[in-house]
């Protein structure tokens, strides 16, 4: 039942207090309308017997105390979903922004939706292929993971961002999948440039995009992402499609918490965030995965997996933000300020980079039996490379072994060649690995130390035609040893015939001793 009040008390920020409320509760979406009659909405925040704490999406700007009516609507902020939210644009309240039709709902949702039940979760083992090189393959995405981006102000993660949503797919579900992309607290120049970019390249028939400018209210930043997650449930677990959720800039959406924290007084937490950052993300991060079906064994059509992107605050890495996401997610890409001063894009540091389900989602059946391997020795080749580079700056290029050296050169052609791509390339699998392979091939075949030669034969360029040089050369050698070996035998037999004879002459001689003796 709609009720309407006449009470507001206090003014904060873009938070009101009202009293004498009856029968409020958390969440519940409100209309509040100024003298001018002009409307905006927002939710309760907090209940306290007849006191109730109100915030505006629009700000407060305006509201009169004694002539502003507010209305309880007596339900919460909802969406409306249908399979024609494919291809539009919405403010971060759910609203199209792009002038095209009105969307006739099939159902309205509430945006705060809920986790996902553990119990009801299949464990991610499908590969996404981003096209990608250092994601693909080495550190893979999975189908209802949660692999975040760690960015640093200036880095090119909006630029990243874009290109997974373009290149982004499910071998062998490529009609089935979709991109739902929010963006909060961005400026109108970026918003521009992701709404142009899927525009030009044919991405947007299959993207839902959701836009919260810089100038946009603070409260409404926080609305963002749960009415994009929503968008992606309804056309994951009642549309059957693969989605993958972008959202970037979480740095600006934990600003907003944190602006509204201190609005309403609460004590501060690490750096001033609230104490209930934690599990305020995790009420986000949480909506991502896969579920059973109705059956047992039975898997539900859908999943969502999501690309959180966030920037942190002086390039470190034990900010809040990147350190709660951490413990909520499963591994982190991180870009690095270095490699983006040696003009490489996407500047990608595989290092301290990781997925901790890439080896569920790789290997035959999935991408290709040798990917995990290959995968390892990447790993540890470009590590190698780094010592020899450290190594180099104390003792010179003229103290290193020629073996060094090769590492060295790996190292600097695996960052240009392998990480490094252009902004529109879409690298397959099989690409990435070929690649992975034409670099192993730089170092020397003693140092592969983590393939099994089997693979090391089938796919390392020129690894068969020395295979076959080494059969030959052996069994070139062979020949004249074994020839060498039948005429030393020949010999030991004659040997052993003269020996024979001698040795029969003296028992003779012997025997014929004795007799005369």
């Amino acid at each position: 039942m709609v009720t309407e009040y006449n009470t507001i008390t206090e003014i904060a920020g873009p938070l009101i207090m009202m009293d004498q409320v009856e029968n409020a509760s958390y969440e519940e979406l409100v209309e509040v309308e100024l003298p001018s009659g002009e409307k905006r909405r927002g939710k309760v925040l907090e209940v306290n017997r007849d006191k109730v704490l109100v915030q505006l999406f629009e700000g407060t700007h305006d509201v009169d105390v004694d002539k502003t009516r507010v209305r309880f609507l007596d339900k919460g902020l909802e969406l409306s979903v249908s399979p024609d939210i494919l291809g539009r644009v919405f403010n971060g309240l759910g609203v199209p922004i792009d002038d095209g039709p009105r969307i006739i709902p099939e159902k309205k949702v509430n945006i705060n939706g809920s986790p996902i039940n553990p119990y009801a979760r299949i464990y991610p083992q499908e590969f996404i292929q981003t096209g990608i090189s250092a994601i693909d393959g080495l550190n893979t995405l999975v189908r209802g993971q949660k692999l975040p981006i760690f960015s640093g102000f200036g880095l090119p993660h909006s630029e990243l961002a874009a290109q997974i949503a373009r290149q982004a797919t499910v071998p062998g579900a490529e009609s089935a999948f979709a991109i739902v992309f929010a963006a909060m607290g961005i400026t109108f120049e970026e918003a521009n440039y992701f709404i142009s970019d899927f525009q030009e390249t044919g991405a947007m028939e299959r993207v839902v995009l959701f836009i919260n400018l810089a100038n946009d209210p603070t409260v409404e930043r926080i609305s963002t992402p749960r009415a994009a997650l929503t968008a992606a449930e309804y056309l994951a677990f009642e549309r059957g499609m693969h989605v993958l959720v972008i959202m970037t800039d979480m740095t600006n959406y934990c600003e907003a918490l944190r602006e509204v924290s201190v609005a309403r007084k609460e004590i501060p937490g690490r750096r001033g965030y609230p104490g209930y950052l934690y599990t305020d993300l995790a009420t986000l991060y949480e909506r991502a995965g896969l579920l059973k079906g109705d059956k047992e064994g039975e898997v539900r059509e859908g999943s969502i997996t999501q690309i959180p992107v966030l920037s942190m605050p002086d390039d470190d890495k034990t900010h809040p933000i990147p350190d709660l996401t951490g413990y909520i997610t499963e591994g982190q890409i991180i870009l690095d300020r270095n490699l983006q001063h040696k003009g490489i894009y996407p500047p990608i540091n595989v290092l301290p980079s990781l997925s901790r389900l890439r080896d569920k989602g790789i290997g035959e059946g999935r991408t290709r039996e040798d990917h995990s391997e290959v995968a390892n020795q990447l790993f540890s080749s470009y590590a190698r490379s780094k010592e020899v580079e450290e190594l180099a700056v104390v003792l010179g290029e003229a103290a290193l072994t020629e073996t060094d050296k090769a590492f060295m050169a790996f190292g600097e052609e695996f960052e240009r060649n392998f990480v490094g791509q252009a902004m529109d390339e879409n690298r397959s699998i099989e690409d990435t690995l070929t690649s992975g392979w034409e670099l192993l091939g730089k170092i020397p075949r003693t140092e592969i130390k983590r393939i099994k030669d089997e693979y090391i034969e089938k796919y390392l360029p020129g690894a068969e035609s020395s295979a076959e040089k080494g059969a030959e050369e052996k069994k070139e050698k062979a020949g004249p040893e074994k020839e060498k070996s039948a005429e030393g035998k020949k010999k030991k037999e004659t040997r052993d015939r003269d020996g024979e004879s001698v040795g029969g002459g003296d028992k003779k001689t012997v025997e014929d001793g004795g007799d005369q003796g």
